[in-house]
């Protein structure tokens, strides 16, 4: 019973963060590229991309929770988040040496691969 509420808490979690900021970079790009500094080195096109690409994997994580059904809808979902925090560890933050968001990085990067390790 623990586990299940455990996963529960970390879906959630991840469906608000990436819910919030995949909605910010779809729908709001030119602020998230004020907000952010990684996204005023990129295009207002990328910025939106990874903004939809995580609302895509929020709606299959949401899917799975509200259904139960698909659970291989939540492993992509896990997977895609886990490759979104990769890529922007080491393609993004590391090389600029920004630092400070790194532990928020590493929280979500941690939060996703729990989640997909819990469906696997």
């Amino acid at each position: 019973m623990f586990m299940k509420i455990s996963i529960m808490v970390f879906e959630l979690s991840l469906v608000g963060i990436y819910g919030a900021f995949g909605f910010l970079k779809t729908f709001r790009t030119q602020k998230a590229q004020e907000q952010m500094p990684w996204a005023r080195d990129r295009s207002e096109r990328f910025v939106r991309f990874v903004g939809i690409s995580e609302l895509c994997g929020v709606l299959g994580m949401l899917m799975v929770m509200v259904t139960g059904r698909f659970p291989w809808l939540a492993i992509l979902a896990a997977v895609g988040f886990t490759l979104i925090q990769i890529l922007a560890i080491f393609t993004e933050h590391l090389p600029k040496k920004e630092y400070k968001v790194l532990p928020f990085n590493v929280m979500l990067l941690a939060f996703s691969i729990f989640v997909l390790a819990s469906y696997v």
